[in-house]
């Protein structure tokens, strides 16, 4: 079958905000976005490559991802017969981001000494590395870890590929690890990573269980609070609506680091957090792009989150988005 590309322009906040779970096609294309002038937030492109020619209703779909593209003509071109996926990934420059590196397939390099290395295709899912809020949230894991914290039950909301979830048993090999996202499809991505990368998959120490769920909504998910670690790389207005969630599923003195919103968002975020008993202990700034690291006072105890019991219904207060 032959390989088409569909280029619309875009902006840069349209670019931010594509979310590839919004698009109901089977198969779903590959999508990329980039700069097509430097610095430019009005002169972005979205490239969307199809494993077939698309119909109108294809098309129609990846349009709604950028309404500003909707006076432009859309027209895609057939492109020669190459692996998609690797045509796709190649402008994407690999990413070394504190303690880590991070490639495709074809970009790999030369690994910095010292770097742990994974590969992360772009695909369907969010947080290859290239973006600032996931090499942001790579940078303070690092960063805790020299700071000598230890956590020994780590979650990963919204984990989109697994690399966060990843990072994290890297530098705590002994901790139990849970990672989740409202769209299976990440979830499929995720355990495919893992095979690719060593991870381990399994409930045990040292290995990674998954769940697709809204939030915190799932019986392994709420099973396994309170968490010591709790990652969650989404949006500004999702995180602030599972603050309460979030908040009553850490532990006390656990360690929360967030992303995914803007500075003129980092505000509200963390007032949201203050509310749940959390304060702001450090933020890293990353272009446009905050990645803000929380700790759950003492006083705020996690004797109010409920655990899931065989036989029965979800336990009340984990909300969703």
């Amino acid at each position: 079958m032959s390989s088409w590309k569909l280029t619309l322009p875009c902006t840069r906040d349209e670019a931010e905000a594509i979310d590839a779970g919004e698009i109901d096609l089977d198969p779903a294309p590959v999508l990329l976005t980039s700069e097509t002038i430097a610095d430019d937030p009005e002169s972005w492109q979205l490239e969307a490559y199809f494993d077939g020619k698309p119909n109108s209703g294809m098309i129609d779909a990846v349009r709604r991802l950028v309404p500003s593209s909707a006076a432009v003509r859309a027209a895609p071109e057939k492109i020669r017969d190459q692996d998609w996926v690797t045509l796709s990934q190649s402008g994407i420059e690999p990413v070394h981001a504190g303690r880590f590196y991070v490639h495709t397939e074809t970009n790999k390099g030369v690994v910095p000494a010292g770097a742990k290395a994974y590969r992360i295709d772009a695909g369907l899912a969010f947080g290859t590395g290239t973006h600032e809020t996931t090499s942001g949230c790579l940078i303070a894991l690092g960063d805790l870890a020299a700071a000598g914290k230890r956590f020994d039950n780590v979650a990963d909301i919204g984990t989109g590929t697994g690399l966060l979830a990843f990072a994290a048993m890297h530098l705590w090999p002994r901790a139990y690890a849970t990672a989740s996202d409202i769209d299976p499809r990440s979830i499929d991505v995720t355990a495919e990573n893992a095979g690719l990368n060593g991870v381990a998959l399994g409930g045990g120490r040292g290995a990674l269980s998954l769940a697709v769920a809204p939030g915190l909504e799932h019986p392994l998910l709420i099973g396994r609070a309170p968490y010591d670690l709790i990652l969650a790389n989404i949006l500004a207005g999702p995180l602030t609506e599972l603050a309460p969630t979030i908040g009553m599923a850490l532990a006390e003195g656990g360690t929360l680091v967030l992303a995914g919103l803007l500075h003129s968002q980092a505000e509200t975020v963390a007032r949201a957090y203050r509310r749940q008993g959390l304060r702001l202990v450090a933020r890293i700034d990353r272009g446009d792009w905050p990645t803000l690291i929380l700790a759950k006072r003492h006083r705020f105890g996690a004797d109010r989150v409920t655990r899931m019991s065989r036989g029965k219904g979800e336990a009340p207060g984990f909300g969703s988005w």
